[in-house]
């Protein structure tokens, strides 16, 4: 079997997909880190606005950039493909 083409919004989905739960991972960790913490002073209000921040805002940009990587990857991967032939797969 050769894959001669990927369809690009599928790919892109799925990396967004992916990319937003490591978003989430790692806003977690942030938040977690920020609400110790470990990221500047331990009072005040800045370590909760920050750490409650991350967990809302990582997974969205990783999402996205994620997305949009994976669609031009894609499209890229297509033109290079179609100039080189493909890929091989063995399905044993």
């Amino acid at each position: 079997m050769v894959i001669r083409r990927l369809g690009p919004l599928s790919c892109a989905k799925v990396a967004g997909l992916l990319y937003l739960i490591l978003g989430l991972v790692f806003g977690a960790c942030i938040s977690l880190f920020s609400m110790l913490g470990l990221f500047g002073a331990p009072d005040g209000a800045f370590p909760a606005f920050f750490g409650a921040s991350a967990i809302v805002v990582l997974p969205i940009f990783y999402g996205v950039l994620g997305f949009l990587g994976a669609l031009i990857m894609t499209a890229l991967f297509n033109v290079v493909v179609g100039i080189a032939g493909g890929i091989e797969v063995d399905a044993s």
